[in-house]
């Protein structure tokens, strides 16, 4: 098998796992860092092996569009063409698809959609994605799905449904890349009835494991965590179970207490960028002018490069003159604390001490 997935310790409904792929295991729980375009933006990949990343993500949609899946291919797959040789996981490009292109038009045959980029006119079926994401060659891709908006009427889940079950039938019978393990997506937005009948008609397909697609996308956190509730008691035991698109700090530990192993989001990097930080308190909006004469490091007690050495009145210094260093050492310090905050996690699971994690962490989060 392409893939399998050991189930380690349990305390309560969390787990600690590990997950075997073509380039090496992975500890869950775990957050992967998203490199869209074959790179985490603003880090090397050195630098994400010294805070302990252990498998990143590459996007379907984007790399079709640039620079192509051939080229990909001919440089030895996403492995070889970013030296990266660790895991990877590929998303189907589905939600891209429905959010970014243009002018899209969906059949059961597939989406027609125009590139965010020039324009031009495109078509994607599953057939199609399983042909670039096995030219990507990551160790993990996802099938396309049809992701609905938030809110949607329960006619149009429904719909969106039966095509992703549909859907997945066509990608498993496409898939044939044998170091590649291929997983389903459950949807069903946020009823609870439709999500449990997605993932039974999914783990009929008997995937080696399973995303839960179309959550984190609006809607109120305690509604996500009540589609978790229902949905989570359907899924396999001794498989690897990944939420999609999540990756605040407070969702993280939500979801870790209700056993999902995989997480991954742009969030991270996303608001570096924008000069705010993840802190055990919430967050820090180091570019603000209260931090101009601040000379704390954006978190005490933090061991990450940026945090060890710079202050926050330098680091806002840099975000507010449009410096790359600041970006660059923002973004270093919120995939670290997320890394670190999903080692601190396993760890407690194995020690059988969730619970008390869960209830410190709570005590120091504000939102």
């Amino acid at each position: 098998m392409a893939l399998s997935y050991d189930l380690i310790k349990q305390d309560g409904d969390a787990r600690a796992g590990i997950v075997h792929t073509a380039h090496g295991d992975i500890q869950t729980p775990i957050f992967m860092p998203v490199g869209t375009q074959a790179s985490v933006k603003a880090m090397a990949p050195y630098e994400l092996e010294d805070m302990g990343a252990q498998i990143i993500l590459g996007n379907t949609y984007h790399l079709y569009l640039r620079p192509g899946h051939d080229l990909v291919a001919e440089a030895g797959g996403l492995h070889g063409f970013m030296n990266w040789q660790h895991p990877i996981l590929t998303d189907s490009g589905g939600f891209q698809v429905f959010s970014l292109a243009r002018l899209r038009d969906i059949s059961e045959d597939g989406v027609v959609f125009r590139s965010h980029i020039d324009g031009s006119k495109h078509f994607f079926t599953p057939e199609k994605v399983m042909e670039i994401e096995q030219a990507l060659g990551a160790d993990i891709a996802m099938v396309f799905d049809v992701c609905s908006e938030y809110p949607a009427p329960k006619e149009q889940i429904i719909a969106a449904l039966e095509k992703t079950t549909r859907w997945a039938r066509r990608c498993k019978a496409a898939h044939h890349r044998e170091d590649q393990a291929l997983f389903g997506i459950i949807q069903g937005g946020l009823f609870t009835d439709l999500r449990r009948r997605s993932a039974e008609e999914l783990l009929e397909l008997d995937f080696p494991g399973y995303g839960i697609g179309g959550l984190s996308v609006g809607e109120p956190k305690p509604l996500m965590y009540e589609c978790l509730d229902h949905l989570m008691p359907v899924m396999p035991k001794d498989k690897p179970r990944y939420l999609m698109g999540v990756g605040s700090p407070d969702c993280l530990v939500e979801g870790v207490a209700r056993g999902v192993d995989m997480f991954d989001c742009v969030l991270p990097t996303r608001i570096a960028r924008n000069g705010t930080v993840f802190t055990r308190h919430g967050k820090l909006v180091v570019r603000n002018a209260e931090y101009a004469r601040d000379f704390r490091p954006m978190e005490e007690g933090c061991d990450c490069y940026a945090c060890r050495n710079f202050s926050r009145a330098y680091i806002r210094h840099l975000i507010k003159a449009n410096e790359i260093l600041g970006m660059r050492l923002t973004t270093i310090h919120n995939l670290h604390f997320l890394l670190k905050l999903m080692r601190e996690m396993r760890e407690h699971i194995i020690n059988g001490t969730f619970q008390k994690f869960y209830k410190e962490f709570f005590e120091n989060w504000k939102d």
